[in-house]
């Protein structure tokens, strides 16, 4: 028997090493906080976020969970089964990078019903990003990191320096121009800005960047391509009158073919002072450096 016995132990020791070999504790460094929540089915929680909302996971069906209608950084969360008994857990990542994890437990009457994750930040911290945050890679940004883009758009903004000077539209009491064009790592960045020199306020309807053919031959359909913007910084909604502000988009890189322009309109509420202007390739060739500035 004591063979066995022997040949058991040596087993049982060579599994061990392979356990320590090839799995590892996750330590608690590396590990995202979750914050509790409870829910109800008659009532709904709402979640607001300091930026849009890029992803929502479920961790079962006892939930329900989606962005706001008119909100892009707004959940709403409210349980789908009443009363239902089993811990469950949804996960938020934000346009900005930031993870959080949240763990849901159905409750009669929730003591918190609105929400605002802004107030959970490390103020004792330089990231001042919240707790449960960690940075995560968008698709949309290439090899940029959501926070690197948030930081080259803020810079550019707050810069604020004029590089372009003929591209622009003024007409109906509206200047809306071009200040200039950066490039980062990849993304292409343009400083637009709306001047309102009338006393009636601007409010804007839609903003599209389009690439269009410099000429167009009468009965030939016009060929567009619409350029979508990854990102902005401070986005207008609305302009005052006597007031003036800037916007920072950005871009995955491209090019304006040949023959071709890109062409950039800014369309107003309800009413009809549309403006236009136009940039050339040898306008985006002349990109500046972020880091310059």
């Amino acid at each position: 028997m004591k063979p066995i016995i022997f040949v058991l132990l040596y087993l049982s020791t060579l599994s061990l090493f392979a356990q320590n070999d090839y799995t590892k504790v996750i330590p608690k460094n590396n590990v995202i906080p979750s914050y509790y929540l409870e829910v109800t089915y008659d009532k709904t929680v709402h979640l607001i976020f300091p930026s849009g909302i890029s992803y929502i996971d479920l961790g079962s069906s006892n939930i329900i969970a989606g962005k706001a209608e008119g909100a892009e950084n707004v959940v709403r969360v409210k349980a789908a089964i009443k009363g239902f008994t089993e811990e469950t857990n949804f996960s938020v990542i934000t346009d900005e990078g930031s993870f959080y994890s949240f763990i849901v437990n159905y409750s009669k009457e929730p003591e918190k019903l609105s929400i605002e994750m802004k107030d959970f930040l490390h103020n004792n911290k330089l990231t001042n990003r919240p707790e449960n945050s960690m940075e995560v890679q968008l698709s949309d940004l290439g090899n940029e990191s959501p926070q690197a883009v948030q930081m080259a758009m803020e810079k550019i903004y707050k810069a604020n320096r004029k590089k372009v000077k003929h591209v622009k539209s003024n007409q109906f009491g509206i200047e809306f121009q071009l200040r200039g064009i950066f490039s980062h790592n990849g993304l292409l960045f343009l400083h637009t800005e709306i001047k309102n020199t009338s006393d009636i306020p601007f409010d804007i309807d839609f903003l599209v960047f389009k690439i269009v053919d410099k000429k167009v031959v009468k009965r030939t359909a016009i060929q567009e391509t619409i350029i979508e913007p990854v990102r902005a910084y401070n986005y207008l909604t609305s302009v005052n009158g006597k007031e003036g502000e800037s916007t920072v988009f950005a871009f995955k890189k491209f090019t304006i073919p040949d023959k071709k322009q890109l062409v950039v309109e800014l369309f107003e509420k309800n009413g009809g002072r549309h403006q236009r202007f136009v940039i050339k390739n040898g306008d985006l060739a002349k990109a500046c450096s972020v880091k310059k500035l």
